[in-house]
């Protein structure tokens, strides 16, 4: 028989009880319920970067599953966190849920990290999530750091909306192909890539964009060599040449404004021509827009143009008003 689950139930006191700091923002009122999975987001660089939060739950959960055992453990021992660890990855993801379900319905509370950022998010863990959920299991998040936001903040982009791409795949055919789909959308995104592969990345990200686009790359962000260098794409390739892979990269493309009047590009006007067909022009214009990145103003004064080119030559088209 399982045993009950209190949902609102307090935890004995951790090494941390009695902190100034901890006692000041309540940790230790809160409640941490038992049978949860924890989402903990660790720091991606600098240590001292991990929330208040993230380290209570890490001290007082029952097991802390994570990406790498002993990589954790270096990190973990830098806050005197000895709780027990067991390896959850991109290979045993199936498994490894199956028993932490079955610790969970034992009323443990269990951790889940990566070897940094959140967990599910470019790194191992989504499936985990997915069936704990499915087996009925509650999942909280302990938010963290994140290398995109992280850097969207400091990239200095013209976009109020982006899409996060991350990794891109790693055979040549298959990352043009993915970057040539992404560079012809004008609203902005973001890569994650790896030392060994970022110059082969920058110089077809080169050649997908147009010359004049902004891109911002990111290296070992938060840590002591931080950096942020912002270029034309048109002089990407040469830069990329040049340069000496350290660390993580974090590539941020900014949007881009396309063509004044009605010269919007051809994949764009297919989508206005068909969405006008069953919505008023402002709310097909405004859809266009944030799908596509086109301005709105662009695309309304296109529909506009092309419902009255249609009205004086009385044409069949069926543009709502």
């Amino acid at each position: 028989m399982e045993p009950e689950i209190k949902p609102n139930d307090t935890v004995n006191p951790s090494q941390f009880s009695g902190n100034t700091v901890f006692d000041r923002v309540g940790i230790a009122g809160q409640s941490f319920p038992q049978g949860t999975l924890y989402l903990v987001g660790m720091p991606i660089g600098n240590a001292a970067d991990i929330t208040l939060r993230a380290l209570w739950i890490l001290d007082i959960a029952d097991v802390i599953a994570c990406e790498d055992t002993r990589e954790s453990r270096k990190v973990l021992d830098r806050y005197g966190i000895t709780t027990h660890l067991i390896a959850v990855h991109e290979h045993n993801e199936a498994s490894a849920a199956e028993k932490l379900i079955e610790r969970l319905r034992a009323g443990e509370r269990v951790a889940l990290i990566t070897d940094a950022g959140s967990p599910a998010v470019s790194d191992p863990g989504a499936r985990v999530v997915a069936r704990v959920r499915q087996a009925g299991c509650p999942v909280s998040p302990i938010p963290g750091p994140s290398a995109v936001i992280a850097g969207m903040s400091a990239a200095g982009l013209n976009s109020y909306t982006f899409t996060f791409v991350g990794f891109v795949p790693p055979s040549k055919k298959a990352r043009r192909q993915m970057l040539a789909e992404y560079a012809a959308r004008a609203d902005a995104f973001v890569l994650y890539e790896a030392p060994h592969r970022i110059q082969e990345l920058l110089a077809d990200l080169a050649a997908a964009l147009s010359p004049e686009r902004r891109v911002v790359v990111a290296r070992e962000m938060t840590k002591r060599f931080e950096s942020f260098d912002a270029m034309r794409a048109g002089d990407l390739s040469a830069w990329a040449a040049n340069m000496t892979p350290r660390g993580e990269y974090a590539i941020f493309v900014d949007s881009e404004e396309r063509a004044e009047g009605g010269e919007l590009p051809e994949d764009v006007r297919k989508w206005a021509d068909a969405i006008a067909q069953s919505l008023p022009l402002s709310q097909s214009a405004a859809l266009v827009s944030r799908v596509s990145g086109v301005k709105r103003d662009l695309v309304y004064s296109y529909l506009l143009e092309q419902k009255e080119r249609s009205e004086a030559g009385g044409g069949s088209a069926q543009v709502v008003h």
